[in-house]
């Protein structure tokens, strides 16, 4: 059973530069979070997240992927995180969390389009209640729910062409890494034609691990390797090795050799990003 608290609490993570992982730890579990903007980049980390604990004992985690290139991209992730911890701390204690979820996102949704610059962001929502789990998605950032031996209980789908493609078998994680159309996202928090997607409710087990991340995460590792990576050692080392193995993706310190009908040449695996991730573990 959860441990009531008195008032609800907020941990934001918002334009972040974090040096190393940083642990919050709740009766209910452990969040291990790191923020960080791409490398190279001199404009605003666009990723925002947020670690919420309820009243009652439930816990949300939320990460938001601001579009960039676009206006505003890291406002429109802030807008999404924190419209999210306003509905829920307006919301009743002890009540199911769904209703106040999913008006927090379209509450978002029309800040984002008040603005009127076409900003929009990705938002991948997760909140534990009394040991189950259940995920809301817009656009291509993940939420991936795996039992302590790595089998997979869950994973979302991003809403892109690619990620489509990948679900449906129509092309592979590899062949995905280096797709000319990875970059687009079908579906955003800022767009009027805008749906949510609700995954199915998931019991967790102790141990179970509970991974949200922005496709600067996703996009640069294989599933596969995320999940080896986060499924054992301490939270705190399972977010580090995440990140490091992401880092030298990224700056292109790991090469794969590709092969067509005439040459033979060395390709970079990575895609510069921002990177956000949430790791909750029992």
């Amino acid at each position: 059973m959860f441990a009531p608290t008195t008032e609800m609490t907020k941990e934001f993570f918002l334009e972040s530069e974090m040096a190393a992982p940083r642990q919050s730890s709740f009766p209910e579990g452990r969040v291990v979070s790191f923020c960080r903007r791409c490398p190279g980049k001199f404009e605003p980390n666009d990723d925002s997240a947020v670690i919420i604990r309820t009243v009652s004992g439930a816990i949300v985690l939320a990460v938001a992927d601001g579009v960039g290139g676009g206006p505003l991209g890291y406002k429109a992730s802030a807008i999404a995180v924190q419209a999210l911890a306003d509905r829920l701390w307006e919301s009743e204690p002890d009540r199911d969390l769904r209703p106040a979820i999913l008006d927090g996102i379209e509450q978002a949704n029309r800040e984002i389009l008040d603005l009127g610059v076409g900003a929009a962001t990705t938002l991948s929502v997760v909140e534990i209640n009394d040991s189950v789990a259940r995920a809301y998605q817009v656009g291509d950032s993940m939420t991936v729910i795996m039992g302590q031996r790595g089998v997979v209980k869950w994973k979302s789908t991003p809403h892109s062409p690619v990620g489509y493609a990948i679900e449906s078998g129509l092309l592979d994680e590899t062949d995905a890494m280096h797709h000319d159309e990875r970059h687009l996202v079908s579906n955003l928090v800022g767009s009027r034609e805008m749906h949510i997607e609700i995954g199915p409710s998931q019991p967790l087990s102790p141990r179970d691990t509970v991974v949200v991340g922005s496709d600067g995460l996703f996009d640069n590792l294989h599933l596969d390797e995320v999940i080896q990576l986060s499924r054992s050692g301490t939270p705190i080392a399972r977010v580090t090795q995440l990140a490091t193995k992401v880092y030298h993706r990224m700056t292109g310190d790991e090469y794969v050799m590709s092969y067509d009908a005439t040459s033979r040449q060395a390709e970079s695996l990575g895609k510069p990003d921002d990177l956000s991730i949430l790791l909750y573990t029992k």
